[in-house]
């Protein structure tokens, strides 16, 4: 295949997720073609706000909302049908064009119910490690998928395969839940019934997207690829085995899309100025008291999918780099900035100390982070708001020298600042617009 003649690039969360890279996408996304999702499930929700209108898509790229950009929902993403079907029904109700626009791969692996009860009877389970998931099927999916047992979309429109193995699959998950945790049992002949309906609503969605990203590719197409959940959360990489159950960072967008590795360009790694995580596992920055309770609460750090309230921490620069080391940042950007603007002092993790050593390691395992001693710097604040900020030179002196701090950190540049939820309060670094083509819907790069 011919070399890209398009821009490609990967959003990638840099910490646990959550960074707001439903945000980014959607004020990237004025110059791209198309946006590919390409891990995760319904699991991970993207809240992206439009002139103050708020839209929270958990399975559908965000590049669904603008007009005439194609959105593609990739082979390594699992699909609740019925999860697909009624975001999809609330987009439509809000006016946003998803037929002809929206696609699904048709070797996604599908989610059914008997997925939900074995995890949330597994999680649930006495003497069992929380994970702290969603209940909602993604971790199982990935298991019968990894177990080479699994549905595909395409096997949705084939009745009888369908059938077969919905009847099969339920005998032996019924089984295992009752004998493990007494469950209650799965009606087959029901759930066949309500997937070959939903599998024709479905039909129209499906193609072999691999084969649609390709040839975008090669008819020089600026193509995106969206991250779900963030780099700490990846399967491989991240806090094992607080984590998903899909591979989150860079390499991902390769596997679950079915591009060439050579087509990717530019790894953009989102963070936001300060640090949060939601659900069990390792937290180093971590605050308990106040300072916890006010992050939370300027940041509204709660859930777009669940609601759950988020545990909040300072930024951890030691995660920030290992990060940019497994991804490959090209670029950097910031989010929730002008939620640090009442502080008078910001501290900062600079580096780990294990067993009184300094370390520039991340652990392997879970339990290596319940050693980590955090070694902190303090930033001086800018107690001056930076809401809706549009230009760099305009941030208070304070606020600039924190940014760079992070950039020469992380030796990523930063390439884009968000200093509040709108689309439109957002500031673009000079360089950053140009390379993306992207200007603010009302003029001008500012940089």
């Amino acid at each position: 295949m011919k070399k890209a003649a398009g821009k490609t690039a990967v959003i990638i969360g840099a910490q646990w997720g959550d960074e707001g890279k439903g945000k980014i996408v959607d004020v990237l996304s004025q110059n791209f073609q198309v946006v590919a999702r390409y891990a995760g499930g319904h699991n991970a929700g993207h809240t992206v706000i439009i002139n103050g209108k708020k839209f929270i898509l958990q399975l559908v790229p965000c590049g669904v909302l603008r007009p005439g950009c194609l959105s593609v929902i990739g082979n390594g993403v699992v699909l609740d049908p019925m999860a697909f079907l009624k975001e999809v029904g609330a987009l439509r109700a809000n006016h946003v064009a998803v037929d002809g626009h929206l696609f699904v791969s048709n070797r996604a692996h599908v989610i059914l119910p008997y997925h939900r009860m074995i995890e949330l009877a597994s999680e649930n389970a006495p003497g069992r490690v929380k994970i702290g998931t969603t209940s909602r099927g993604i971790g199982p999916t990935y298991e019968d998928k990894m177990g080479r047992r699994g549905l595909r979309v395409a096997d949705m429109f084939d009745s009888a395969t369908m059938e077969q193995h919905i009847e099969n699959a339920c005998r032996e998950k019924n089984t295992i839940a009752h004998a493990l945790f007494n469950s209650a049992p799965i009606d087959p002949h029901q759930m066949f019934e309500e997937y070959a309906t939903a599998a024709e609503e479905l039909r129209p969605f499906v193609r072999d997207t691999a084969a649609l990203l390709n040839r975008s590719l090669r008819e020089g197409k600026n193509i995106m690829f969206e991250g779900a959940q963030g780099t700490m959360l990846d399967i491989d990489h991240g806090s094992y085995p607080f984590v998903t159950s899909s591979s989150a960072t860079s390499g991902g967008a390769v596997i679950g899309t079915g591009v060439p590795p050579n087509a990717i360009q530019d790894v953009i790694g989102i963070t936001k100025a300060y640090c949060t995580r939601v659900g069990e596992g390792p937290f180093p920055t971590e605050l308990h008291g106040a300072d916890g309770e006010d992050l939370r609460a300027k940041g509204n750090e709660y859930g777009a999918v669940t609601g759950r309230p988020r545990r909040c921490g300072w930024l951890d620069l030691p995660l920030l780099r290992y990060s940019a080391m497994i991804n490959g940042f090209t670029w950097l950007v910031v989010t929730k900035l002008d939620v640090l603007d009442h502080l008078a002092e910001i501290p900062v993790c600079v580096g780990y100390r294990v067993d009184g050593k300094p370390t520039d390691e991340i652990p392997a395992r879970g339990t290596g982070y319940e050693k980590i001693e955090c070694i902190y710097k303090t930033m001086p604040g800018w107690r001056t708001p930076t809401v809706g900020i549009d230009h760099f030179d305009k941030l208070p002196q304070a606020a600039q020298e924190y940014l760079r701090f992070i950039e020469r950190e992380t030796d990523a540049p930063i390439g884009m600042v968000s200093t509040g939820p709108d689309r439109d309060q957002t500031m673009l670094v000079k360089g950053f617009a140009e390379a993306f083509g992207v200007t603010m819907d009302g003029g001008e790069s500012h940089g």
